[in-house]
């Protein structure tokens, strides 16, 4: 089993859910996003927020650990930790929800926003799992 440092997991999953806090809020797509994803305010007052900010933190730890071991081993350099997240993020999870996006016919920004959100949050967390070995 590869040597992970389980501090470095916690705070790229942080990195992760902080940048989620802010990419989704008023400050940048909520309304765009909220728009996109066919929300209304009555939809969002619905939710538990307790419930999905911790299954979505715990989500963002899993997805850390995972790119962890992706990018565990003496010989990964900075650069390719960084390669390697940013290929995850758009490679696979920003162009998985593209294939969603399709079927259920949301629009061009729905894409943008959720697969700009994954690309950016994979890219400093391999950061951070690169910087801090």
């Amino acid at each position: 089993m590869p040597e992970v440092n389980w501090l470095a997991v916690i705070a790229a999953a942080l990195s992760m859910f902080v940048i989620g806090g802010l990419w989704y809020s008023p400050l940048l797509f909520d309304k765009a996003w909220r728009r996109a994803a066919n929300l209304s305010d009555a939809d969002v007052a619905r939710g538990n927020p307790p419930v999905i900010f911790g299954v979505a933190f715990v989500l963002c730890l899993i997805m850390a650990a995972n790119l962890a071991f992706f990018i565990a081993g003496p010989e990964v350099t900075l650069s390719f930790a960084i390669g390697a997240a940013v290929a995850a993020g758009l490679g696979w999870a920003a162009l998985s929800v593209g294939v969603l996006t399709l079927f259920e016919r949301r629009p061009l920004s729905y894409f943008l926003i959720n697969g700009g959100y994954l690309t950016i949050g994979f890219a400093v967390m391999g950061l951070i799992l690169g910087l801090w070995r």
